[in-house]
């Protein structure tokens, strides 16, 4: 049960994701509120993980170990390659592509991680 807002934020945040890649696949431009979300979900889930990692104010944690600092680390690289995906990508095309494949590697990675350690935490 402590997981359910990771796991939601998480939804969110790969449901937009999914979208915004496929507007960037047909060449359409994104909307500034389906990024800002998939931002706002992306760092919140961040921020849930690192509480779960640490402990929550009512010092309810779930397993501790190896597994949770690999996914929220993978989640965090995610949430910082994101941020600067089209920083780096604004002078070609390739480039691009090869900051949101690191970008969504490492996302994927994660939240396969977290899924992984929710299920057996539970």
């Amino acid at each position: 049960m402590q997981a359910l807002p990771a796991l939601v934020l998480l939804t969110g945040s790969v449901a937009l994701g999914l979208l915004l890649g496929l507007e960037y696949l047909r060449r359409v431009r994104s909307r500034p509120a389906v990024v800002g979300f998939h931002l706002l979900f992306g760092a919140a889930s961040v921020e849930v993980m690192a509480m779960l990692l640490r402990g929550a104010p009512d010092s309810a944690s779930l397993a501790p170990g190896p597994l949770p600092r690999a996914a929220t680390g993978l989640l965090a690289f995610a949430l910082l390659s994101g941020l600067v995906a089209p920083m780096i990508g604004r002078r070609s095309r390739g480039t691009m592509n090869g900051a949101l494949i690191v970008h969504v590697t490492a996302a994927a990675a994660g939240c396969m991680l977290c899924v992984l350690w929710f299920v057996r935490a539970a």
